[in-house]
Protein backbone atom coordinates (compact mmCIF):
# COMPACT_ATOMS: atom_id res chain seq x y z
CA UNK A 1 0.00 0.00 0.00
CA UNK A 2 1.04 3.40 -0.81
CA UNK A 3 0.37 6.37 1.29
CA UNK A 4 0.38 9.70 -0.49
CA UNK A 5 1.58 13.18 1.58
CA UNK A 6 2.37 16.44 1.10
CA UNK A 7 5.81 16.87 1.94
CA UNK A 8 7.87 20.02 2.01
CA UNK A 9 11.90 19.56 1.59
CA UNK A 10 12.79 23.24 1.92
CA UNK A 11 15.63 22.98 3.32
CA UNK A 12 15.85 20.09 4.33
CA UNK A 13 18.98 17.56 2.70
CA UNK A 14 18.36 14.96 0.10
CA UNK A 15 20.99 13.23 -1.17
CA UNK A 16 20.92 11.76 -4.80
CA UNK A 17 23.16 8.41 -5.48
CA UNK A 18 23.95 8.43 -8.98
CA UNK A 19 24.93 10.70 -11.58
CA UNK A 20 23.37 9.71 -15.05
CA UNK A 21 20.13 11.30 -16.39
CA UNK A 22 17.66 10.49 -14.28
CA UNK A 23 19.30 11.58 -11.48
CA UNK A 24 19.43 15.07 -13.79
CA UNK A 25 15.69 15.21 -13.59
CA UNK A 26 15.47 14.78 -10.52
CA UNK A 27 17.70 17.05 -9.42
CA UNK A 28 16.48 19.82 -11.01
CA UNK A 29 12.71 19.51 -9.69
CA UNK A 30 13.64 18.78 -6.06
CA UNK A 31 16.50 21.88 -6.17
CA UNK A 32 12.98 24.00 -7.63
CA UNK A 33 11.10 22.30 -4.52
CA UNK A 34 13.83 23.67 -2.59
CA UNK A 35 15.89 20.78 -1.37
CA UNK A 36 19.52 20.69 -0.08
CA UNK A 37 20.10 18.51 -1.98
CA UNK A 38 23.33 16.36 -2.39
CA UNK A 39 24.95 14.06 -4.98
CA UNK A 40 27.27 10.73 -4.42
CA UNK A 41 28.85 9.50 -7.55
CA UNK A 42 32.50 8.74 -9.11
CA UNK A 43 31.34 10.52 -12.54
CA UNK A 44 28.53 12.90 -13.22
CA UNK A 45 26.78 12.54 -17.04
CA UNK A 46 26.91 16.24 -18.62
CA UNK A 47 23.41 17.52 -18.08
CA UNK A 48 24.07 16.16 -14.17
CA UNK A 49 27.24 18.06 -14.54
CA UNK A 50 25.57 21.63 -15.97
CA UNK A 51 22.67 21.81 -13.31
CA UNK A 52 25.72 20.73 -10.10
CA UNK A 53 27.77 23.59 -12.05
CA UNK A 54 24.83 26.30 -12.56
CA UNK A 55 23.00 25.70 -9.41
CA UNK A 56 26.53 24.78 -6.52
CA UNK A 57 25.59 21.41 -6.09
CA UNK A 58 27.69 19.85 -3.33
CA UNK A 59 29.27 16.77 -5.13
CA UNK A 60 31.19 14.26 -3.69
CA UNK A 61 32.81 12.09 -6.75
CA UNK A 62 33.04 8.56 -4.89
CA UNK A 63 31.43 5.54 -5.08
CA UNK A 64 28.36 5.73 -2.07
CA UNK A 65 29.11 5.16 1.57
CA UNK A 66 26.57 4.45 4.36
CA UNK A 67 27.74 7.75 6.08
CA UNK A 68 26.88 9.58 3.13
CA UNK A 69 23.50 9.25 4.21
CA UNK A 70 23.62 10.75 7.82
CA UNK A 71 21.23 13.42 8.50
CA UNK A 72 19.15 12.78 5.23
CA UNK A 73 15.30 13.01 5.07
CA UNK A 74 15.39 11.98 1.64
CA UNK A 75 17.65 9.76 -0.77
CA UNK A 76 17.26 8.87 -4.09
CA UNK A 77 19.56 6.25 -5.65
CA UNK A 78 19.84 6.12 -9.58
CA UNK A 79 23.23 4.56 -9.77
CA UNK A 80 22.23 2.14 -12.79
CA UNK A 81 23.69 -1.00 -10.80
CA UNK A 82 20.54 -2.88 -9.31
CA UNK A 83 22.86 -4.86 -6.49
CA UNK A 84 24.03 -0.71 -5.29
CA UNK A 85 20.66 0.93 -5.63
CA UNK A 86 19.08 -1.85 -3.59
CA UNK A 87 21.79 -1.85 -0.69
CA UNK A 88 21.54 1.91 -0.49
CA UNK A 89 17.87 1.24 -0.01
CA UNK A 90 18.35 -1.20 2.85
CA UNK A 91 20.47 1.07 4.69
CA UNK A 92 17.71 4.31 4.55
CA UNK A 93 15.36 1.50 5.92
CA UNK A 94 17.86 1.09 8.84
CA UNK A 95 17.94 4.79 9.48
CA UNK A 96 14.36 5.19 8.80
CA UNK A 97 15.13 7.44 5.63
CA UNK A 98 12.48 7.75 2.74
CA UNK A 99 14.06 6.37 -0.08
CA UNK A 100 13.37 6.29 -3.74
CA UNK A 101 14.97 3.35 -5.56
CA UNK A 102 15.34 3.93 -9.34
CA UNK A 103 15.95 0.41 -10.50
CA UNK A 104 13.08 -0.57 -8.89
CA UNK A 105 10.35 1.09 -7.42
CA UNK A 106 8.35 -1.73 -5.27
CA UNK A 107 11.83 -2.11 -3.21
CA UNK A 108 11.97 1.81 -2.24
CA UNK A 109 10.11 3.00 0.47
CA UNK A 110 9.16 5.61 -1.31
CA UNK A 111 8.22 6.58 -5.22
CA UNK A 112 8.32 10.43 -7.06
CA UNK A 113 5.00 11.10 -8.58
CA UNK A 114 3.78 12.53 -11.88
CA UNK A 115 2.99 16.18 -10.82
CA UNK A 116 0.58 18.91 -12.27
CA UNK A 117 0.35 22.12 -10.81
CA UNK A 118 -2.12 24.46 -11.05
CA UNK A 119 -0.90 28.02 -9.33
CA UNK A 120 -0.94 26.67 -5.52
CA UNK A 121 -2.80 23.94 -5.92
CA UNK A 122 0.02 20.55 -6.63
CA UNK A 123 -1.83 17.22 -7.79
CA UNK A 124 0.59 14.01 -7.66
CA UNK A 125 -0.14 10.64 -9.29
CA UNK A 126 1.45 7.55 -8.25
CA UNK A 127 1.19 3.60 -8.55
CA UNK A 128 0.17 2.25 -5.55
CA UNK A 129 1.66 -0.78 -6.56
CA UNK A 130 4.81 -1.77 -8.56
CA UNK A 131 5.77 0.97 -10.98
CA UNK A 132 4.43 2.24 -14.42
CA UNK A 133 6.13 5.90 -15.28
CA UNK A 134 3.81 5.51 -18.90
CA UNK A 135 0.62 5.29 -17.10
CA UNK A 136 1.04 7.49 -14.45
CA UNK A 137 2.42 10.08 -16.89
CA UNK A 138 -0.97 9.28 -19.30
CA UNK A 139 -2.54 10.17 -16.36
CA UNK A 140 -1.26 13.21 -15.14
CA UNK A 141 -1.61 14.37 -18.89
CA UNK A 142 -4.78 14.41 -18.57
CA UNK A 143 -5.35 15.34 -15.54
CA UNK A 144 -2.96 18.60 -16.90
CA UNK A 145 -5.52 19.24 -19.84
CA UNK A 146 -8.65 19.08 -17.88
CA UNK A 147 -6.57 22.24 -15.42
CA UNK A 148 -5.51 24.25 -18.89
CA UNK A 149 -9.08 24.35 -19.90
CA UNK A 150 -10.41 26.06 -16.96
CA UNK A 151 -12.79 23.65 -15.66
CA UNK A 152 -11.53 22.32 -12.51
CA UNK A 153 -12.38 24.24 -9.28
CA UNK A 154 -9.58 26.05 -7.83
CA UNK A 155 -10.84 29.02 -6.06
CA UNK A 156 -10.18 28.68 -2.11
CA UNK A 157 -12.80 28.05 0.10
CA UNK A 158 -10.86 28.58 3.28
CA UNK A 159 -11.03 32.59 4.52
CA UNK A 160 -7.86 34.38 5.62
CA UNK A 161 -5.46 34.11 2.42
CA UNK A 162 -4.03 37.56 1.22
CA UNK A 163 -5.75 38.98 -1.80
CA UNK A 164 -4.07 39.59 -4.92
CA UNK A 165 -5.04 41.21 -8.25
CA UNK A 166 -4.05 39.87 -12.02
CA UNK A 167 -4.30 41.52 -14.98
CA UNK A 168 -5.53 38.95 -18.01
CA UNK A 169 -5.61 39.79 -21.51
CA UNK A 170 -8.43 37.99 -23.22
CA UNK A 171 -7.24 38.40 -26.36
CA UNK A 172 -9.41 39.19 -29.43
CA UNK A 173 -12.13 36.98 -28.55
CA UNK A 174 -12.70 33.26 -28.87
CA UNK A 175 -12.05 32.01 -25.32
CA UNK A 176 -9.78 29.31 -27.14
CA UNK A 177 -7.19 31.97 -27.85
CA UNK A 178 -6.83 32.31 -24.08
CA UNK A 179 -3.37 31.23 -22.53
CA UNK A 180 -3.36 28.40 -20.08
CA UNK A 181 -2.51 31.01 -17.07
CA UNK A 182 -5.25 32.97 -17.89
CA UNK A 183 -7.91 30.30 -17.71
CA UNK A 184 -6.24 28.82 -14.81
CA UNK A 185 -6.27 31.99 -12.86
CA UNK A 186 -10.28 32.92 -13.75
CA UNK A 187 -10.61 29.58 -12.05
CA UNK A 188 -9.22 30.34 -9.06
CA UNK A 189 -11.03 33.66 -8.73
CA UNK A 190 -13.42 35.70 -6.25
CA UNK A 191 -14.28 38.55 -8.35
CA UNK A 192 -13.62 39.60 -12.05
CA UNK A 193 -13.96 43.11 -13.37
CA UNK A 194 -14.62 42.69 -16.75
CA UNK A 195 -14.07 44.74 -20.41
CA UNK A 196 -17.18 44.65 -22.71
CA UNK A 197 -14.97 43.28 -25.70
CA UNK A 198 -12.17 40.02 -25.21
CA UNK A 199 -12.98 36.68 -24.27
CA UNK A 200 -16.17 37.73 -22.57
CA UNK A 201 -17.84 34.05 -23.58
CA UNK A 202 -15.11 32.63 -20.85
CA UNK A 203 -17.74 34.21 -18.17
CA UNK A 204 -20.36 31.77 -18.53
CA UNK A 205 -18.13 29.18 -17.34
CA UNK A 206 -17.47 30.90 -14.22
CA UNK A 207 -18.64 29.34 -10.60
CA UNK A 208 -22.30 31.09 -9.67
CA UNK A 209 -21.26 33.19 -6.72
CA UNK A 210 -18.05 34.00 -8.35
CA UNK A 211 -18.78 38.53 -8.49
CA UNK A 212 -18.67 39.88 -11.92
CA UNK A 213 -18.30 43.54 -12.27
CA UNK A 214 -18.52 44.96 -16.02
CA UNK A 215 -17.05 47.91 -16.05
CA UNK A 216 -16.45 48.16 -20.57
CA UNK A 217 -15.83 51.34 -22.36
CA UNK A 218 -17.69 52.78 -25.50
CA UNK A 219 -16.31 55.14 -27.50
CA UNK A 220 -17.57 58.33 -25.80
CA UNK A 221 -19.14 56.75 -23.30
CA UNK A 222 -17.44 55.76 -20.01
CA UNK A 223 -19.66 54.08 -17.42
CA UNK A 224 -17.24 52.98 -14.66
CA UNK A 225 -14.37 55.66 -14.71
CA UNK A 226 -10.71 54.32 -14.47
CA UNK A 227 -10.00 55.95 -11.21
CA UNK A 228 -12.94 53.77 -9.98
CA UNK A 229 -11.92 50.84 -11.64
CA UNK A 230 -8.18 51.05 -9.71
CA UNK A 231 -10.47 51.52 -6.45
CA UNK A 232 -12.36 48.55 -7.06
CA UNK A 233 -9.17 46.14 -7.71
CA UNK A 234 -7.48 47.53 -4.95
CA UNK A 235 -10.56 47.64 -2.47
CA UNK A 236 -11.44 43.38 -3.58
CA UNK A 237 -7.77 42.65 -2.99
CA UNK A 238 -7.52 44.07 0.49
CA UNK A 239 -10.48 42.49 1.33
CA UNK A 240 -8.51 38.87 1.13
CA UNK A 241 -9.98 38.27 -2.53
CA UNK A 242 -8.25 36.84 -5.56
CA UNK A 243 -9.14 39.29 -7.90
CA UNK A 244 -8.97 39.01 -12.43
CA UNK A 245 -9.49 42.30 -14.12
CA UNK A 246 -9.99 40.47 -17.56
CA UNK A 247 -8.91 43.15 -20.18
CA UNK A 248 -9.20 42.77 -24.13
CA UNK A 249 -6.76 41.90 -26.30
CA UNK A 250 -3.00 42.70 -24.28
CA UNK A 251 -2.93 44.46 -21.16
CA UNK A 252 -0.39 47.10 -21.98
CA UNK A 253 -1.72 47.55 -25.21
CA UNK A 254 -4.04 50.47 -25.22
CA UNK A 255 -5.65 48.37 -22.19
CA UNK A 256 -4.52 51.56 -19.37
CA UNK A 257 -2.89 48.65 -17.94
CA UNK A 258 -0.30 49.94 -16.31
CA UNK A 259 -2.22 52.49 -14.73
CA UNK A 260 -3.97 49.71 -12.82
CA UNK A 261 -0.76 48.18 -12.14
CA UNK A 262 0.72 51.31 -10.73
CA UNK A 263 -2.27 51.74 -8.43
CA UNK A 264 -2.38 48.45 -6.94
CA UNK A 265 1.31 48.79 -6.05
CA UNK A 266 0.88 51.99 -4.13
CA UNK A 267 -1.96 50.55 -1.86
CA UNK A 268 0.57 47.56 -1.54
CA UNK A 269 -1.72 44.89 -2.67
CA UNK A 270 0.34 42.11 -5.05
CA UNK A 271 -0.66 42.17 -8.70
CA UNK A 272 1.02 40.54 -11.83
CA UNK A 273 0.23 40.61 -15.50
CA UNK A 274 -1.12 38.11 -18.05
CA UNK A 275 0.05 38.83 -21.61
CA UNK A 276 -2.26 37.69 -24.79
CA UNK A 277 -2.48 38.40 -28.01
CA UNK A 278 -3.34 42.59 -29.29
CA UNK A 279 -6.31 42.75 -31.60
CA UNK A 280 -3.77 45.40 -33.52
CA UNK A 281 -1.86 41.55 -34.25
CA UNK A 282 -4.61 39.03 -34.24
CA UNK A 283 -7.48 40.88 -35.37
CA UNK A 284 -5.58 41.07 -39.01
CA UNK A 285 -4.41 38.07 -38.98
CA UNK A 286 -8.21 36.47 -38.87
CA UNK A 287 -8.69 38.65 -42.24
CA UNK A 288 -5.17 37.01 -44.05
CA UNK A 289 -3.45 40.38 -43.23
CA UNK A 290 -0.10 39.86 -41.43
CA UNK A 291 1.43 43.06 -40.16
CA UNK A 292 4.48 42.42 -41.42
CA UNK A 293 5.68 40.63 -44.35
CA UNK A 294 9.19 40.05 -45.63
CA UNK A 295 10.00 42.28 -48.93
CA UNK A 296 6.74 44.93 -48.71
CA UNK A 297 6.38 45.78 -44.51
CA UNK A 298 9.18 45.68 -41.87
CA UNK A 299 7.98 48.25 -39.21
CA UNK A 300 4.36 47.96 -37.42
CA UNK A 301 2.93 51.82 -35.80
CA UNK A 302 -0.11 50.91 -33.86
CA UNK A 303 -2.04 54.06 -32.63
CA UNK A 304 -5.27 54.82 -30.78
CA UNK A 305 -8.27 56.60 -33.13
CA UNK A 306 -8.67 59.37 -30.37
CA UNK A 307 -4.82 60.14 -30.28
CA UNK A 308 -4.78 61.93 -33.59
CA UNK A 309 -1.81 61.91 -36.28
CA UNK A 310 1.30 62.70 -34.46
CA UNK A 311 4.79 63.28 -36.28
CA UNK A 312 5.55 59.83 -35.66
CA UNK A 313 2.18 58.57 -37.36
CA UNK A 314 2.19 60.81 -40.11
CA UNK A 315 6.44 59.28 -40.86
CA UNK A 316 4.72 55.54 -40.81
CA UNK A 317 2.20 56.60 -43.18
CA UNK A 318 4.50 58.00 -45.86
CA UNK A 319 6.71 54.67 -45.38
CA UNK A 320 6.15 52.22 -47.49
CA UNK A 321 7.66 49.76 -45.57
CA UNK A 322 5.66 50.50 -42.63
CA UNK A 323 1.97 49.50 -41.51
CA UNK A 324 0.09 50.94 -39.69
CA UNK A 325 -2.63 49.87 -37.25
CA UNK A 326 -5.87 52.42 -36.15
CA UNK A 327 -7.39 50.94 -33.06
CA UNK A 328 -10.68 52.30 -31.85
CA UNK A 329 -10.25 54.44 -34.74
CA UNK A 330 -13.94 53.97 -36.52
CA UNK A 331 -15.34 57.52 -35.45
CA UNK A 332 -12.18 59.56 -36.20
CA UNK A 333 -10.94 58.03 -39.78
CA UNK A 334 -12.62 59.99 -41.83
CA UNK A 335 -10.61 63.32 -40.21
CA UNK A 336 -7.55 60.99 -39.96
CA UNK A 337 -7.17 59.84 -43.43
CA UNK A 338 -8.05 63.74 -44.96
CA UNK A 339 -5.27 65.22 -42.35
CA UNK A 340 -2.93 62.25 -43.80
CA UNK A 341 -4.06 63.22 -47.46
CA UNK A 342 -3.57 67.22 -46.73
CA UNK A 343 0.27 66.34 -45.62
CA UNK A 344 1.27 64.21 -48.65
CA UNK A 345 0.42 60.56 -47.87
CA UNK A 346 -0.29 58.49 -50.98
CA UNK A 347 -3.81 58.23 -51.85
CA UNK A 348 -3.77 54.22 -52.93
CA UNK A 349 -2.47 53.92 -49.76
CA UNK A 350 -4.29 50.13 -48.97
CA UNK A 351 -6.72 49.99 -46.42
CA UNK A 352 -8.58 47.34 -44.31
CA UNK A 353 -11.36 47.75 -42.04
CA UNK A 354 -11.35 44.11 -39.85
CA UNK A 355 -14.74 44.10 -37.86
CA UNK A 356 -15.83 41.67 -35.17
CA UNK A 357 -12.70 40.06 -35.61
CA UNK A 358 -12.39 36.20 -34.68
CA UNK A 359 -15.97 36.03 -34.33
CA UNK A 360 -19.15 34.53 -37.10
CA UNK A 361 -19.32 38.40 -37.85
CA UNK A 362 -16.56 39.12 -38.99
CA UNK A 363 -16.04 41.16 -42.13
CA UNK A 364 -13.25 43.03 -44.03
CA UNK A 365 -13.92 46.00 -46.38
CA UNK A 366 -11.08 47.26 -48.18
CA UNK A 367 -10.23 50.49 -50.27
CA UNK A 368 -7.46 53.33 -50.42
CA UNK A 369 -7.01 56.05 -48.32
CA UNK A 370 -8.61 58.67 -51.00
CA UNK A 371 -11.42 56.71 -50.83
CA UNK A 372 -11.27 54.94 -47.28
CA UNK A 373 -13.43 57.39 -45.78
CA UNK A 374 -16.55 57.11 -48.21
CA UNK A 375 -16.22 53.84 -48.79
CA UNK A 376 -16.43 52.86 -44.62
CA UNK A 377 -19.56 55.14 -44.60
CA UNK A 378 -20.81 52.64 -47.25
CA UNK A 379 -20.56 49.94 -46.29
CA UNK A 380 -21.94 51.20 -42.95
CA UNK A 381 -18.31 50.12 -40.88
CA UNK A 382 -19.00 49.82 -37.05
CA UNK A 383 -16.78 49.14 -33.76
CA UNK A 384 -15.55 46.87 -32.99
CA UNK A 385 -12.91 47.36 -35.85
CA UNK A 386 -9.31 47.27 -36.71
CA UNK A 387 -8.29 49.31 -39.55
CA UNK A 388 -4.96 48.44 -41.26
CA UNK A 389 -3.20 51.08 -43.36
CA UNK A 390 -0.32 49.85 -45.72
CA UNK A 391 0.83 47.65 -48.64
CA UNK A 392 -0.03 44.53 -46.52
CA UNK A 393 -3.84 45.64 -46.06
CA UNK A 394 -3.71 44.84 -49.81
CA UNK A 395 -6.32 41.76 -50.77
CA UNK A 396 -4.06 39.65 -52.70
CA UNK A 397 -0.34 39.74 -51.23
CA UNK A 398 -0.69 36.06 -49.71
CA UNK A 399 -1.43 34.50 -53.13
CA UNK A 400 0.97 32.35 -55.20
CA UNK A 401 2.60 33.92 -57.82
CA UNK A 402 0.91 31.85 -60.22
CA UNK A 403 -2.93 32.45 -58.80
CA UNK A 404 -4.73 35.17 -60.40
CA UNK A 405 -6.35 37.36 -57.98
CA UNK A 406 -9.34 37.31 -60.04
CA UNK A 407 -9.62 33.68 -58.51
CA UNK A 408 -9.86 34.49 -54.67
CA UNK A 409 -13.08 36.00 -53.22
CA UNK A 410 -12.86 37.56 -49.72
CA UNK A 411 -16.70 36.25 -47.52
CA UNK A 412 -18.12 39.55 -46.19
CA UNK A 413 -15.49 41.91 -47.95
CA UNK A 414 -16.72 45.04 -49.61
CA UNK A 415 -15.06 47.94 -51.83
Amino acid sequence: MTTMLGVSLAGRKVVLVGGGAVTARRLARLLDDGAAAEVVAPQLAPETAAIVAERGVPWRAQPVARRDLAGAWLVHTATGDARTDAEVAAWCDQERILCVNASDGAHGSARMTSEVRAGDVLVGVTSDAGVDPRRTGRVAAAIRELVESGRVPLRRTREGAAGRVSLVGGGPGPVDLMTVRARRLLAEADVVVADRLGAVDVLEELDPDVEVIHVGKEPGHHPVPQHEINALLVAHARAGRRVVRLKGGDPFVYGRGGEEVTACLEAGVPVDVVPAPSSAIAVPQAAGIPVTHRGLASALHVINGQSGLSAATLASLHDDAVTTVLLMGVGSFAALADEALRHGVPRDRPVAFVENGHTDRQRTTRATLGEAARVAARANVRNPAVIVIGEVARADILLPMTTPSSAVVEPGATG
